[in-house]
């Protein structure tokens, strides 16, 4: 049995088109109250499992996560998939940014977050509008605070747009950034992103004191911010995925088991959540049969066509983004990551924090509410 990939009826795709449609004054799916102002502080890699473990360092944010303060990410639980399916209220079956590293419309293996060209043209390649845009031709003013480096990026234009970009170098820079657009007449929608926990997850782990300072400094700064919000002005915070540590002894060199590239012609994905491209006389179910005879009790084995059926994309997966998957999917359960050994760089491997996959560590994330928005 394959796991179910949006488990809960509030997800990822819900926490924008919601914010909007309580500037409008309208109903919507988070029962947010009307609002004149809307804030959606994004956390990389704040998992809900991670900040229960440390919420004697996060007393503000700990002291909204209750059973309701939690919702599912989706699926894959990378940072490109995620942050395109909050930013455009879709999931990835239709925005088609569906992993990591993918096969592009090229042929080439492509990183969706930095692999931008004319031939994986953001303003195509994301195909929703997003949640921003539909704001702007409303008059509602919308605002994307964020590290200076990806205010040009190809993955901005791809997800942020229709925002006016804002750039603040440290943590505190961007919360400052948020009381000052706070400070002007409303309607606005503003999108902050926090970068800096899953920068310390992937270095460190979560589980690392680097990281709890990194979230001890969050939950000051989300503290005074919700000090400062004034009448109808309601700040949410989420996540684009959670962080499993996966220790060395966790590293599965597939190449060392032959039978697994046996009709491969290429791997993608990231560690947590392989694609594999089959060559083209070869049968994706022969490959899956392969590796789930290998791999199957530490990993949920998938044909494109079973994970698409199985709603790991969404509901509704368009042609033209199907092609994009892969013929099979590798997505580990157990706390393990794939590797290939051949590769001198060792691409990845002093990674500790990893997510990519359907376990709950990765796809459930807080959904915490502040001012007007409790």
């Amino acid at each position: 049995m394959l796991p179910a990939a949006f488990t809960t009826p509030a997800s990822l795709a819900t926490v924008l088109p919601s914010c909007l449609a309580a500037l409008r004054g309208e109903q919507n799916a988070l029962a947010l109250r009307p609002l004149k102002h809307a804030v959606v502080v994004v956390v990389d890699g704040l998992g809900a499992a991670a900040l229960r473990a440390r919420e004697g360092h996060a007393r503000t944010l700990a002291s909204r996560l209750g059973k309701a303060g939690t919702i599912d990410a989706g699926f894959p639980t990378t940072t490109a998939a995620a942050l395109a399916t909050l930013t455009t209220g879709t999931t990835p079956g239709v925005h088609g940014l569906v992993g990591y590293r993918v096969r592009d419309d090229a042929g080439r293996l492509t990183n969706q977050l930095n692999g931008w060209d004319e031939r994986m043209d953001p303003a195509t390649w994301q195909r929703a509008t997003t949640v921003f845009e539909t704001a702007v031709s409303e008059g509602v003013a919308a605002y994307a605070v964020g590290v200076p480096a990806y205010a040009d990026s190809g993955f901005t234009h791809a997800v942020l747009r229709g925002a006016e970009f804002i750039a603040g170098r440290t943590m505190a820079d961007r919360f400052d950034a948020v009381r000052e657009i706070l400070r002007t007449p409303g309607p606005a929608l503003t999108y902050l992103y926090i970068a800096e926990l899953d920068q310390a997850a992937h270095a460190r782990g979560w589980e690392s004191p680097r990281w709890t300072a990194e979230l001890e400094t969050l939950d000051g700064l989300m503290a005074e911010l919700t000090a400062s919000l004034g009448p109808g002005q309601g700040a949410l915070l989420t996540a684009d995925h959670g962080i499993v540590d996966i220790p060395e002894s966790g590293h599965v060199l597939f190449d060392t088991a032959p039978e697994l590239l046996d009709g491969v012609q290429e791997i993608a994905g990231e560690p947590r959540l392989l694609h594999l491209y089959v060559e083209a006389d070869v049968s994706a179910e022969a490959v899956a049969a392969r590796w789930n005879a290998v791999e199957g009790a530490r990993s949920w084995i998938a044909t494109r066509d079973e994970a698409i059926a199985a709603g790991w994309f969404g509901p509704t997966v368009a042609p033209e983004v199907a092609q994009r998957i892969g013929d099979v999917l590798v997505a580990a359960r157990k706390r393990i990551a794939y590797y290939d050994s051949r590769d001198p760089q060792r691409t990845g491997r002093g990674m500790i924090g990893q997510h990519g996959s359907l376990t709950a560590e990765e796809t459930r994330v807080p959904l915490l509410r502040f001012g007007a928005a409790a």
